[in-house]
């Protein structure tokens, strides 16, 4: 419940709930639009954003390589996506377009959900950003993921 009214309004509780979002929103604003760089960037690097590593992984880039580094994640999301779903089109079998489309409809959604958390138009959820956040169980699963779509693709060549 505290999460959904942070996250409408997060400046009503900035020590308590609504922190994570004010920190990612100010890490995102300080980048400006080249970035702070590795030395001056001191919401990630002094800790003052919490789950940086994970969560808000997006708000660390932001901050570091600016709106330059954001826009070029975004846009290699975009570019590995429309990969996707063009070797979907491609497929020889039914089952090889639905797992392509799916695989690009998880990675969008994923993407869309994290960086919605960090610009603060998305409830805090800890989604992690596919192939950016450091985790575990999410890693291997996109890595999976695209392996598949691999297979796909490498069917095609046959």
């Amino acid at each position: 419940k505290m999460r959904l009214f942070s996250f409408m309004a997060p400046q009503l509780d900035p020590q308590g709930s609504g922190y994570n979002l004010l920190q990612s929103q100010i890490a995102l604003g300080s980048g400006s639009v080249l970035g702070r760089g590795l030395r001056g960037a001191t919401q990630s690097a002094l800790g003052f954003l919490p789950e940086r590593q994970t969560d808000f992984i997006f708000s660390v880039i932001g901050e570091i390589f600016g709106l330059t580094g954001t826009t070029l994640v975004i846009l290699a999301f975009a570019l590995l996506c429309l990969r996707i779903l063009w070797v979907a089109t491609q497929a020889r079998t039914r089952f090889g377009a639905l797992l392509c489309v799916g695989t690009a409809t998880i990675l969008l959604v994923h993407a869309f959900v994290n960086i919605g958390m960090a610009v603060g138009i998305m409830p805090i959820m800890g989604i992690p950003l596919p192939l950016a956040s450091y985790g575990g169980t999410a890693l291997v699963t996109v890595c999976m993921l695209l392996g598949l779509v691999q297979a796909v693709e490498r069917d095609l060549r046959l």
